[in-house]
């Protein structure tokens, strides 16, 4: 498949052919743990699943094909892509990261390897000021959200990128809510591509799964090394399960966005929201940046209720077609409370000085009717007495 196809039509058919035997269409679930060698390590590619899968082999191309990059590796789950990133520092290097990034982030960050004396900073990325202040002689990684989660703000991968390069370290970039199919972090630079699976790229809230996608040979073979290494690799199942979601992947992410914007200008207008965060907004700090970089605005945002803590947890609480749940990416629509829920292993002190107050709310905006979708918001809004 040529990197000359449109996205659309590289959904569909990158890594996968049909099956030369049977000309099955779909590629086979190979549940195999093990495979038959011709001679005492004459194999034809494959010997042990943890390290080489015909239906990872698959997904991993797709991937690689989605994200314009040369080499995919997936995981199994979007934290098991991280930790393999950070396998690939040294005891005594130092990272500089986002200071809003997901709270699963920070957590293996400051909880897990912080102790393996590896150094984090965390700065606003969208001041390249404090990010080049933050840079030091031992900075090896600057890690990247945008959007970032669950603030929206979206991160000039460009620049970022450059500067990391001009310290000699790597910019890796955490893609998982644009999806390659609004953004592409590898054109604009960036050496390492993150995602979580379990989101938009599976898209259906059935599984859980993470990959990272390079330009770089060399790279490739040491992250290969350690998803071998370290097994954190994803069942054969779990794989088809990805595949079968990146082919709808542009037709979903249509109208996730088409859903997201109207159920943004809606909150912008409304008396009791402070604030929206949505990228595709004009009144958004990084609009401007999100038009150059994006080729749409993507299916999250977040809003700040003029409302106690409280009344927020009831908000989220009430919807009916929105439903209460950690995650996001998939076809219905999730509501949570960030403070509460998926960032709350960040300490308050730190999660207030970003601005992630305990009012905010984080939406997963689904596929459903858009009018369902804003009909259920005002019925909650009402049931907090936030009207």
């Amino acid at each position: 498949m040529s990197m000359d196809e449109h996205i659309e039509t590289r959904a569909i058919h990158a890594g996968q052919e049909p099956d030369e035997e049977t000309g099955a269409l779909m590629t086979p679930i190979y549940a195999n743990s093990t495979y038959e060698q011709d001679g005492p390590g004459d194999h034809r590619g494959y010997e042990y699943s943890r390290t080489g899968n015909p239906t990872r082999t698959d997904l991993e191309a797709n991937l690689a094909a989605l994200e314009n990059g040369s080499y995919g590796r997936a995981f199994s789950s979007g934290m098991g892509a991280i930790n393999t990133v950070c396998n690939l520092l040294d005891a005594g290097d130092h990272v500089v990261t986002g200071d809003d990034v997901y709270g699963g982030t920070h957590r293996i960050f400051t909880q897990v390897y912080e102790k393996y004396d590896l150094e984090f900073t965390f700065v606003d990325t969208t001041d390249h000021a404090a990010v080049a202040d933050a840079m030091q002689a031992n900075t090896e990684l600057l890690w990247v959200e945008t959007p970032t989660n669950p603030l929206m703000r979206v991160n000039d991968i460009e620049a970022l990128a450059a500067l990391a390069h001009e310290h000699d370290a790597l910019c890796a970039v955490d893609n998982t809510f644009a999806t390659p199919y609004l953004q592409r972090p590898l054109e604009f630079g960036a050496d390492i591509v993150s995602h979580s699976l379990t989101k938009y790229l599976g898209g259906h809230s059935d599984v859980v799964g993470g990959a990272l996608i390079t330009d770089d040979e060399a790279l490739d073979a040491d992250i290969g090394f350690y998803q071998n290494s370290v097994g954190a690799t994803p069942s054969p199942f779990d794989c088809f399960l990805v595949l079968r979601g990146t082919k709808t992947l542009p037709v979903r992410m249509d109208r996730h966005c088409e859903n997201a914007r109207a159920l943004a200008e809606w909150l912008e207008g409304h008396a009791s929201v402070d604030r929206v965060y949505y990228p595709g907004l004009e009144s958004h700090p990084t609009h401007e940046i999100a038009t150059t970089q994006m080729d749409d605005f993507g299916g999250m945002l977040s809003f700040d209720l003029d409302a106690t803590l409280e009344e927020a947890s009831t908000v989220v609480s009430e919807t009916e077609v929105f439903t209460l749940a950690e995650s996001l990416g998939g076809v219905e629509s999730l509501i949570e409370q960030p403070a509460a829920m998926t960032h709350a292993a960040i300490p308050p002190e730190e999660r207030e000085a970003i601005g992630l107050s305990d009012g905010l709310i984080r939406a997963s905006v689904g596929i459903e009717h858009v009018d369902d979708l804003i009909a259920d918001l005002d019925a909650a809004f009402t049931a907090a007495g936030v009207h």
